[in-house]
């Protein structure tokens, strides 16, 4: 009998091709695995302050700022960027050169070098008026699924002291990344070592993150509920200072009304939020923020002009 049923020999049948699996993720930089979940917490405001941007070209940009507050002297900030012509991602053009220099003649500054297609490198630089407090060297190596990173912090081969901090980010899925961090430091008469593991879990919606070691423990909880709401909450134990604290965060985006809305509150007794008023057509943008720690009855509000 032929095959009545139409079907075709089980030899006949085409073979499916090999299902390729997406390359892993780069995991990105370690100091960045709790980014989504701080950037939802207000920062904090004191005082009056009056930012104006200029841009002097596509590639060189100043920022002059006047803080007045009642908890210090004014002050007064100039701040430089330079950005090169090698871009390789929306937030990432090399070299970049980042300067700030104060009303007291204090400097930090910041160089970014892009010595490889996958190796960066940054020095930082902190002077307090004609003294120098820091002076740092990272490097960082991106793989294709893993992150290295190697840190010098105020090194001095005369007094035989020295800080170095090394990071590994391994991408274990699409989803989880693990890793550690190993901080060294080295004085006359000290000598010590602190090693920290971290692990992020991230979805669509949310992203979790843990850091523990003998210092302590860090945690934290980030989630974007839709396009106008996102929530973080984070946990830290210091095993040193013998605390912990507890702090939630929501931030709330009306595009309508150009406004951005950040609130807080903490076990401390700490409640915090500012509210950000862009004013089209006009380059400006207005902000109004107020916090209030009720354990030590402190209250602080600030409001400050961004022009640029």
């Amino acid at each position: 009998m032929g095959n009545t049923l139409g079907l075709a020999p089980i030899g006949a049948l085409p073979r499916r091709s090999p299902r390729r699996e997406e390359p892993l993720p780069n995991p990105g930089s370690f100091d960045e695995l709790h980014r989504l979940c701080k950037d939802v917490f207000p920062a904090q405001m004191d005082g009056v302050k009056l930012v104006v941007n200029k841009v002097l070209s596509s590639h060189f940009q100043v920022t002059h700022a006047v803080h007045m507050s009642t908890l210090g002297l004014p002050g007064y900030h100039l701040h430089a960027a330079y950005a090169g012509d090698w871009q390789l991602s929306p937030t990432e053009v090399f070299p970049t050169v980042l300067g700030d220099l104060d009303s007291s003649g204090s400097l930090n500054a910041q160089v970014l070098l892009l010595l490889a297609e996958r190796l960066r490198a940054k020095a930082v630089f902190q002077t307090q008026q004609s003294k120098f407090l820091t002076w740092q060297f990272d490097g960082e190596y991106r793989g294709g699924d893993y992150t290295a990173t190697l840190t010098l912090g105020n090194p001095d081969l005369i007094g035989e002291s020295v800080i170095v901090v090394a990071h590994f980010l391994q991408s274990l899925t699409h989803r989880l990344v693990l890793g550690g961090e190993l901080v060294y430091h080295r004085r006359p008469g000290e000598e010590g070592a602190i090693l920290t593991l971290a692990g992020k879990y991230s979805t669509v919606h949310w992203v979790a993150t843990l850091n523990v070691g003998s210092g302590g423990a860090h945690a934290s909880y980030y989630h974007r509920a839709n396009e106008q709401v996102q929530v973080g909450v984070e946990f830290e134990a210091n095993t040193r200072l013998q605390d912990t604290a507890f702090s939630f965060g929501y931030h709330l985006t009306l595009p309508q009304a150009n406004m951005v809305f950040r609130g807080m509150v903490d076990s401390n007794w700490c409640v915090g939020a500012v509210l950000e008023k862009k004013m089209p057509p006009l380059p400006v943008t207005l902000a109004l923020g107020a916090f209030l720690n009720h354990w030590r009855n402190r209250f602080h509000c600030g409001f400050s002009v961004t022009v640029g």
